[in-house]
């Protein structure tokens, strides 16, 4: 939950930022000069620019939310057994252990949303965010032909 609230105020946050600087782009636009009203052009794609991306970023979170509660529903998700270190941290063995496991399941079904699903669980205990995202884009993606 406290992920979910986070993620909001920061929605927010870029938001409020994106309109502010749009306005500042229209003002410039509005002056009416050829430097100002280039600028304000210039100035005016950021926002939108932004805008595409918080869209794509947040239904990439929603669709993943969606398979995990799926997963849940069916008693899939991964387990956590990882272990820990006296700080809390994930023990960096325990994670490329685990990931082994989730990457050879993931070869042995290849076509299945769930081992991706749990393939980017393990990428991104192992700290790989890059490839968690993959991972969890290929998921989404197999989810979504298998529907």
């Amino acid at each position: 939950m406290r992920a979910k609230i986070s993620y909001i105020v920061t929605a927010a946050v870029l938001v409020f930022y994106f309109v502010l600087v749009g306005s500042r782009g229209v003002m410039l636009i509005q002056s009416g000069t050829v430097v100002t009203v280039t600028f304000g052009a210039a100035v005016l794609i950021l926002p939108l620019i932004g805008l595409w991306f918080l869209w794509k970023n947040t239904q990439f979170v929603r669709r993943a939310n969606q398979l995990a509660a799926e997963l849940d529903a069916e008693g899939g998700l991964p387990v956590d057994e990882l272990r820990r270190t006296s700080g809390g941290r994930i023990d960096r063995d325990s994670a490329d252990e685990v990931f082994a496991r989730r990457k050879a399941e993931t070869e042995a079904a290849p076509d299945d949303w769930r081992s991706w699903f749990r393939l980017a669980v393990a990428y991104h205990d192992a700290r790989d965010t890059p490839r968690a995202r993959k991972a969890m884009q290929r998921a989404i993606t197999l989810h979504g032909t298998t529907r």
